[in-house]
């Protein structure tokens, strides 16, 4: 979907488009999402949305999405799942590494989850499967939901502010939003990665 496509359904359905767009690419069905909310945030910049209705919006959209996942992992299982996860972006290998994540922290894989695509898709109906508890999972959630959509937006804001965006060219600064965060994602696990051999090399 292009961005005049994007452009277009927000013009004409206004924060509804924005609920829909963030609930189905939480669940699975390929939708903008860190190229929306960036959008969004250029868009209140120009007066084109209110902030407050355009965050609660984007907050709603997505953490009803992760509380529909959880849902579907809790009462529809892992064989429904991996049957029919394909059709929603639910690989086998994002499984694994889903589930690697939560066997070393499931907080920090629900929270931080949302920062990596394919991670925050799979990982409701992760933690729904494996019987989180409820209330732990909505407040991992609502906790996740606020740092992955209200920067995002602000950032859109003052970004747009400072440099006049054209929105067309927002999909391109989400690429590279991309790319960084993949770049501080693997210095990280190459720090984390010397930290554990350095024990046994004292050895």
């Amino acid at each position: 979907m292009n961005i005049d496509s994007i452009l277009h359904f927000i013009d004409l359905y206004g924060y509804l488009i924005i609920f829909l767009f963030l609930f189905m690419g939480i669940v699975g069905i390929p939708a903008p999402e860190e190229s929306l909310l960036f959008l969004i945030g250029v868009l209140i910049g120009q007066n084109k949305l209110s902030f407050g209705l355009a965050v609660l919006s984007s907050f709603l959209g997505a953490f009803i999405g992760m509380l529909i996942a959880y849902v579907c992992g809790k009462y529809v299982g892992y064989p429904f799942i991996k049957k029919y996860g394909k059709y929603v972006g639910i690989t086998n290998d994002r499984w694994e590494k889903v589930q690697k994540k939560y066997m070393n922290n499931t907080k920090k894989t629900i929270v931080f989850g949302f920062y990596l695509p394919g991670i925050r898709q799979i990982s409701p109906y992760f933690a729904g499967i494996n019987n989180i508890p409820l209330f732990k999972f909505i407040l991992f959630s609502m906790l996740g939901t606020f740092l992955w959509t209200v920067p995002l937006i602000v950032a859109g804001y003052y970004i747009g502010n400072a440099f006049h965006i054209n929105p067309e060219y927002v999909p391109l600064l989400g690429v590279v939003f991309l790319v960084f965060l993949l770049i501080y994602t693997f210095i990280n696990y190459m720090k984390r990665k010397k930290k554990n051999k350095l024990p046994s090399r004292l050895d």
